[in-house]
């Protein structure tokens, strides 16, 4: 099934206002956090007649036992992707009323810690250096350096096509149209140096004071600039579950503080490996013939996250291990569990190319 996404019509786009389930579970939290079983008061459609809240927490547990693997279960993770975007209030449907509903948060915790066993049994650590911040930033770049997942960037400069690159910013856009918030949960938690650090990152990343400068705002442009709804969300229903894995897997990391090693390793990983890539992202969306203003977010980061991936793995990873030894194992899980989900997600959108196939999901799947 080939998908060009170019001659949707904005009627057949998704928006907030009709998000779907896709199973028990999502359509149990999406009837807590809207008040009705679908968003436009109608059942869900998906046989469960709209799970009351009472069996939040026993519909998590029966949606494990469902799972194969946590990360592709698209129940599973668009259920934690509801409970994680109502903290963010990235959904303005959610009531701010159930942010801390305590049967959101059991089938919330549910989840997490199912989630979070699998990635550490999944994902392999390197050998940990000393905790000093020269050896820290030293091994988490042979880390990322040794990286050998799938090369989405340079696929897209060179073969991309129009449509495949509209898929890219809808892949893209659950993540980015929120940039740097799930990393910003950890400003807080921390002190000194790193803290100094991780400030001085998201300052740049939220414009450095210019509104217009904001990075999920520039992205934003990028996305009406190629025919695309910038509105957050707008694609929710076309994203398989491994993209919002790896935006489920940022929240967990930053809204839990006994993962604030987990957040800043990920963070450090995630700016090593930032931008050389998006030089190519630039480079491919040029070759298709997009002007400035689709490629004005992939070049703002070539300069700056080679600057931030310097701060990232020294002054912030490396300073924490300094300052708190005990975080050194989860520094460097998050950061290799950064370059395994996020391959995970690149090799999805490569393998559903080279077949000739959308890597989203059809329109009305669940």
């Amino acid at each position: 099934m080939t998908l060009t996404i170019s001659t949707i019509s904005p009627t057949e786009l998704s928006s907030p206002a009709h998000l779907v389930s896709r199973g028990p579970l999502s359509a149990a939290v999406l009837l807590r956090l809207s008040g009705s079983s679908g968003l436009d008061g109608t059942d869900s459609g998906d046989g469960t007649g709209g799970t009351g809240s009472a069996s939040l927490v026993a519909a998590a547990r029966e949606a494990l036992e469902r799972a194969s693997e946590i990360r592709t279960d698209d129940d599973v993770q668009l259920a934690l992707f509801f409970l994680y975007a109502s903290s963010y209030g990235s959904i303005g449907r959610f009531s701010p009323d159930l942010e801390w509903d305590t049967e959101l948060i059991e089938a919330r915790r549910v989840l997490e810690a199912a989630f979070e066993r699998e990635l550490r049994e999944r994902i392999p650590v390197p050998e940990l250096p000393e905790p000093r911040a020269d050896a820290v930033a030293k091994t988490l770049f042979e880390l990322t350096g040794a990286d050998t997942g799938p090369s989405l960037a340079k696929y897209f400069a060179k073969r991309a096509t129009l449509a495949q690159s509209r898929e890219f910013l809808i892949q893209r856009s659950i993540y980015t149209l929120r940039e740097a918030d799930p990393h910003s949960w950890a400003i807080p938690r921390l002190r000194g140096r790193p803290k100094a650090a991780l400030v001085e990152i998201q300052s740049d990343e939220y414009g450095g004071g210019r509104p217009e400068r904001v990075h999920a705002e520039i992205f934003a442009t990028s996305m009406r600039a190629a025919g695309l709804d910038d509105t957050y969300a707008a694609y929710l229903d076309r994203v398989p579950a491994i993209t919002l894995a790896s935006q489920n897997m940022m929240s967990m990391f930053g809204l839990n503080r006994r993962l604030i090693g987990a957040i800043v390793g990920h963070l450090a990983a995630f700016e090593m490996t930032s931008s050389i890539p998006n030089k190519l992202y630039g480079d491919g969306f040029r070759r298709l013939g997009f002007g400035d203003e689709v490629t004005d977010y992939f070049d703002e980061h070539v300069e700056a996250d080679a600057v931030h991936e310097q701060i990232a793995g020294r002054d912030l990873a490396g300073a924490l291990a300094e300052d708190r030894p005990e975080l050194l194992p989860d520094i460097m899980f998050g950061a290799a569990a950064c370059l395994v989900v996020d391959g995970e997600v690149a090799g999805h959108m490569l393998d559903s190319w080279s077949r000739d196939e959308s890597s989203l999901l059809p329109v009305g799947a669940r």
